[in-house]
């Protein structure tokens, strides 16, 4: 009864957070936009100006949507990984469905000069390099989860994940080293990480796709409660340990595969989010961890994004400068309290 108050109470406070937060989006970028003006952008009264109506419905507000989303998808992709691994240093890059991302935006802007062509169809900008990231991190989801019916043993796809991520850590520094300077610099761009990246009719693509991620997330609750009494335990309890894995892998790699695509490889959020949830509500009953640490994951990613806009008119802080100064130090706890989370 106790727990369950808490939860409410948590509930409520984040939820508040992250209205707040969005809100806090709307008003603060490069440009400065009142209070009102803003209120009155999304209420259909229009803003004072013509140009802050512009910002906020074609820049800002995708933009706090995508990191409302992102935030909430990494942190549920980092807390299952957690505890199906039974690991409090697994994260959603842990499997290196980012480093394929990352190889495949490298062999975009590296190999290709930042154009893909099929036939007699060329696509350049954005768009190939959305493809390019969400291609590879498909390919490497696939590769993990081929694997995932052959290793029984959940470390030992840990480590292949980490072999995974030196391999394409290798391949891109070989494609760095024979790139143009024009081409590093696109791809060290991207990636440092960027909310800012989707446009309002990529929403359309984007949201479906995390909505079904974040679903198969919340539909593994139950099972991902029995995996924390260990392996046989769950068994015990008629739950199908390979099939569930394979559910929480395709969750864990639809989420990382797309946000990373449209957002670069954002760290650290999928690696701390669960921590601080699981510190908050000092539990580790996913019934109520799943939902505070989604709500967590947003409030962490919109904060980030908020911060990102502390130049002003001097332009955006990258986000991959941000996210670690936040998570850096709860790994850091977690690791001197040894706090050790099954």
């Amino acid at each position: 009864m106790l727990e369950k108050r808490k939860t409410v109470y948590l509930g409520v406070v984040l939820t508040v957070s992250v209205l707040l937060l969005f809100f806090l989006n709307l008003c603060f970028g490069t440009v400065h936009i009142p209070f009102k003006d803003v209120i009155g952008s999304l209420t259909g009264a229009g803003a004072s100006r013509e140009s802050w109506d512009f910002i906020i419905h074609e820049s800002r507000l995708p933009s706090a949507v995508t990191a409302l989303l992102a935030g909430a998808s990494l942190a549920a992709s980092g807390l299952m990984l957690q505890t199906a691994f039974r690991n409090p240093l697994a994260g959603p890059d842990i499997l290196g469905i980012n480093g394929g991302a990352g190889l495949g935006v490298a062999l975009v802007m590296l190999l290709f000069g930042g154009n893909l062509t099929m036939g007699n169809l060329t696509l350049g900008g954005s768009m190939s390099v959305i493809i390019g990231a969400f291609a590879g991190a498909i390919a490497v989801t696939a590769l993990v989860l081929y694997l995932s019916t052959k290793l029984k043993n959940p470390v030992m796809l840990l480590i292949v994940g980490v072999m995974v991520s030196y391999l394409t850590s290798a391949m891109i520094s070989l494609l760095n080293f024979f790139s143009t300077a024009e081409g590093v610099h696109s791809y060290t761009m991207w990636g440092m990480g960027n909310f800012g990246g989707v446009s309002l009719a990529q929403l359309k693509v984007f949201c479906p796709v995390v909505a079904v991620g974040l679903a198969i997330a919340v539909s593994l609750i139950k099972p991902l409660n029995a995996l924390l009494l260990g392996d046989m335990y769950a068994e015990n309890l008629g739950i199908n340990i390979i099939r569930t894995r394979n559910w929480l892998l395709l969750s864990t790699s639809l989420l990382v595969a797309i946000i990373t695509a449209f957002c670069g490889p954002v760290s650290f959020i999928g690696l701390a989010v669960p921590h601080i949830a699981r510190m908050l509500l000092q539990s580790s009953n996913h019934r109520s961890l799943m939902p505070l640490t989604i709500l967590c994951g947003a409030v962490i990613a919109l904060l980030c994004n908020l911060l990102s806009s502390i130049p002003g008119d001097r332009g955006l802080i990258p986000l991959n400068a941000i996210t670690p100064a936040i998570g850096a130090p709860v790994i850091l706890y977690v690791l001197l309290k040894q706090r050790h989370y099954r």
